[in-house]
């Protein structure tokens, strides 16, 4: 059925389709490569006795510099192709693991490590854009979300592979097999080079540039139009960085369950690649942002339940069944924000820009914030913690959203 389904969504595409392969086969082996990190990490920098707080102070500082350099990148990169972005990707990906492990020895190279991890991650998104923007005549919101179902695969992987290869000391041998994954994506990378030496640049100045009082007057407008939408955003990623944070040291909880870590962030992310063929019906039959709120509401509910149960089995069951329910929100918010964009395609650039800084904000306070619940209460009970003020925020904006945002069709 899946296998059906996918293909059926590869034939929509116009494209070169051993060029949508081979950037797909890119992609899913650079999110292992990634995803090995994301788990790492917290873990990493714990064992160098920071607390946690610390910890997730450090990695919210990845999404502050990625934030920074996409308010940059229209300057340095104005007129580009993906092939070069994906270059400067590659640099930044394999410097990467040799300055986080030296940061070991020297603290002050992981705030190095981190910038260089948001900005390959930038670097990603836009090179990603660019090879669809060069190869469509208008953006397409399925194009990205397929991108998006294959990054997924990787992302489920990378966690196991590293509980696997991870104690209480880390060694390089997690770095080497990262290196590995990132090696045969940049193998592939290079085959994309020869099957796109033809490739025309496309709408190559895709970066505009307005004076910064202009631009900040549209983003007051459009902000304050959308804001509920946005703050909802922002807390979808607080979720998601908590999970990437405090999971890897929820672990450690568990000492004769080795490769419970892994599992425990595999019952977190698998639950998207289910819910991603069905939930365009459901947000369609309900409306998006209801979808949404409903969703995110109910997973954290079920979550409160981390409180009372101590059996590892029985956790990894609730944390799956929430996130089956939970991950519904993201793909109906990422609709809705594909609306406003349809309805009034003379703020896109805003709203895309509105949506980037929203999640951005999630990614530099989640981790912190993370870091103090987990100080404060303990790692256990953060998920239950962060859940109660989900579950307040959320009917709030049940209650105050309205129901219908109109966005301007002109300037």
């Amino acid at each position: 059925m899946i296998l059906k389904r996918l293909t059926a969504k590869l034939n929509n595409f116009t494209l070169d389709k051993k060029i949508f392969t081979n950037i797909i086969l890119m992609i899913i082996f650079w999110a292992i490569f990634d995803s090995i990190f994301s788990y790492l990490i917290p873990i990493f920098f714990s064992n160098l006795n920071l607390n946690k707080t610390q910890v997730g102070l450090i990695i919210s500082s990845s999404s502050l510099f990625g934030a920074i350099f996409d308010f940059l990148l229209s300057k340095i990169f104005k007129n580009t192709h993906y092939r070069r972005l994906f270059l400067f990707f590659y640099i930044f990906c394999f410097l990467f693991p040799v300055i986080l492990w030296s940061s070991s020895k020297f603290l002050i190279l992981s705030i190095l490590a981190m910038a260089i991890w948001g900005v390959y991650y930038d670097l990603m998104n836009f090179s990603i854009f660019d090879f669809i923007g060069n190869h469509t005549k208008s953006q397409n919101s399925q194009r990205f979300g397929l991108f998006g179902i294959f990054k997924s695969v990787g992302i489920s992987i990378g966690p196991i592979l590293a509980a696997f290869f991870i104690n209480k000391i880390i060694t390089f041998t997690p770095f080497l097999i990262a290196y590995i994954f990132l090696f045969i994506s940049f193998l592939f990378y290079l085959v994309l080079i020869k099957l796109s030496s033809k490739d025309l640049i496309i709408n190559s100045n895709r970066y505009y540039h307005h004076s910064f009082r202009k631009e900040f007057s549209n983003w007051k407008k459009i902000g304050f139009i959308i804001f509920p939408v946005m703050l909802f955003n922002t807390m979808l990623y607080i979720f998601d960085a908590t999970f990437w944070v405090i999971g890897p040291m929820f672990s450690q909880s568990f000492e004769n369950l080795k490769d419970f870590g892994g599992l425990f962030m595999l019952a977190y992310t698998l639950p998207s690649l289910i819910v991603c063929w069905f939930v365009g019906r459901i947000s369609h039959k309900f409306g998006k942002k209801r979808t949404a709120f409903i969703a995110f509401l109910s997973g954290n509910i079920l979550l409160l339940l981390l409180f009372v149960i101590k059996n590892p089995f029985l956790i990894l069951v609730t944390v799956f069944c929430s996130s089956i329910i939970s991950s519904v929100a993201w793909p109906s918010i990422a609709g809705a924000y594909g609306d406003y964009i349809y309805e009034s395609d003379k703020y896109d650039r805003e709203i895309e820009g509105l949506s980037d800084l929203s999640t951005n904000f999630g990614y530099i306070i989640g981790p912190t914030l993370a870091g103090l619940i987990a100080d404060s209460f303990g790692v256990s009970s953060t998920f239950s913690i962060l859940a109660i003020f989900n579950i307040i925020f959320t009917i709030f904006l049940l209650i105050f959203t309205p129901k219908n945002i109109e966005i301007p069709t002109k300037k």
